[in-house]
């Protein structure tokens, strides 16, 4: 019984977004498919047991998926066509002729994040439709009831079709203009699975998804950039945690416990990443896995990186976080400089991050009186708790 569970959770992890693409670009009805893929894992779950895990398991539930939809729409009477073309649906990697790399879940993907939807409601359906996270977890993850969250879909969904949105993948210069938003939506569903009190499995389909992106597009460097990025991240999950739940920092953490072969893969795909935004972001994370202890960081290539960022983007979070590279970089003095800049205006004004970055350069300064104080103000202002006790044992540290 647990091996033909794993075996369906295994087959619909890979499967799930193929069948639900491939039924929508049939069908063009996003319920009728995600329904029909659904009900195709269900009845894995209960025939797998008694009958034993097939041997193209995909393919399996895939022919189930279209069968339920053609019951469906044979019962609603739709046009004939739609029918032959279910029909067709056997396998869920169907061989595409020589030089068509365009994948149905590619389609999805840049249709789930299609500009005509909010962002909230890009991220939110990709999760949906090409993850196949439940709306449970969404809704958890979005700090909404699961009903509320069902309507948000549903409104995403009809945007999608009174807009005209096309199910497809752009192509020339529409690829270009389209690719970052997509890239956005899959950093945005990365950061909510791997800050504090974020969700682990969305980190992990963020990982999923960029892999398939780019191998998909392989000639797109940001993709790869992208990719690098998460894994180099992902890399140091273990180890950002001690035995009572408590975040630890990069110096502190037991580098041992980090994951190297995500370290290799990552560091491998910046020969193909550029220097957009996302590349320069994974040289960094690089930077950092590559460093034998923290004391040898190499805090000039850092600093260097944050520059090049600035040039793409000129935010105050990028300038927050140039400010700190250049201050262990080139001494706390350069660091509160610049970080002073990056607070001009009062973008950055009640900002935990920038008051915590204040207050670590303040005590490599030589003055832990205020960098204690410091780091309490900015532990009130965080809302994750697991923050908050880095940043007061921190400054216990400091008072001691």
């Amino acid at each position: 019984m647990t091996d033909a569970a794993g075996a369906v959770a295994d087959a619909g992890a890979e499967a799930y977004p193929r069948i639900v693409a491939a039924l929508i670009r049939v069908t063009g009805d996003w319920t009728l498919a995600e329904d029909c893929a659904q009900e195709a894992l269900a009845a894995a779950l209960e025939r797998w047991p008694r009958q034993g895990v097939p041997d193209n398991p995909g393919g399996w539930l895939m022919t189930a998926a279209r069968n339920r939809a053609v019951d469906v729409l044979r019962r609603a009477s739709v046009e004939r066509r739609k029918l032959r073309d279910l029909a067709l649906l056997t396998d869920p990697a169907p061989a595409r002729p020589e030089g068509d790399v365009v994948d149905d879940r590619l389609r999805l993907i840049f249709t789930c994040c299609h500009p005509a939807l909010a962002l909230e409601a890009r991220v939110a359906l990709t999760l949906r439709t090409v993850a196949g996270v439940p709306t449970a977890d969404i809704a958890r993850a979005f700090l909404v009831t699961e009903s509320t969250m069902t309507r948000r879909l549903t409104r995403a969904k009809a945007r999608i079709a009174a807009a005209g949105v096309p199910y497809r993948v752009p192509t020339g210069p529409a690829l270009v203009e389209r690719l970052p938003g997509v890239l956005g939506v899959l950093y945005l569903l990365f950061t909510r699975g791997y800050d504090a009190d974020g969700e682990p499995a969305f980190a992990a389909e963020a990982i999923r998804l960029a892999r398939l992106l780019h191998t998909l597009l392989p000639d797109q460097p940001e993709a790869a950039g992208l990719l690098a990025l998460f894994l180099l991240h992902h890399s140091r999950r273990a180890a950002r945690r001690d035995p009572s739940g408590d975040l630890r920092t990069l110096d502190q953490q037991d580098r041992a416990r980090w994951d190297r072969a995500a370290i290799a893969e990552g560091v491998a795909l910046l020969d193909r990443a550029g220097d957009g935004p996302y590349a320069l972001q994974a040289r960094i994370a690089a930077v950092h896995a590559t460093a034998p202890t923290a004391a040898e960081t190499d805090w000039p290539a850092i600093a260097g990186c944050y520059d090049a960022l600035l040039a793409h983007q000129p935010t105050p979070v990028v300038r927050l976080n140039r400010a700190v590279a250049h201050g262990f970089a080139y001494g706390p003095a350069a660091g509160l400089a610049l970080l002073a800049e990056a607070r001009a205006g009062g973008a950055l004004d009640g900002y935990p991050p920038a008051v915590a970055a204040e207050a670590e350069l303040t005590a490599r300064r030589g003055d832990p009186v205020r960098a204690a104080a410091l780091f309490r103000a900015a532990a009130e202002a965080v809302r994750s708790d697991p923050e908050r006790r880095a940043l007061l044992r921190r400054a216990a540290e400091l008072s001691s």
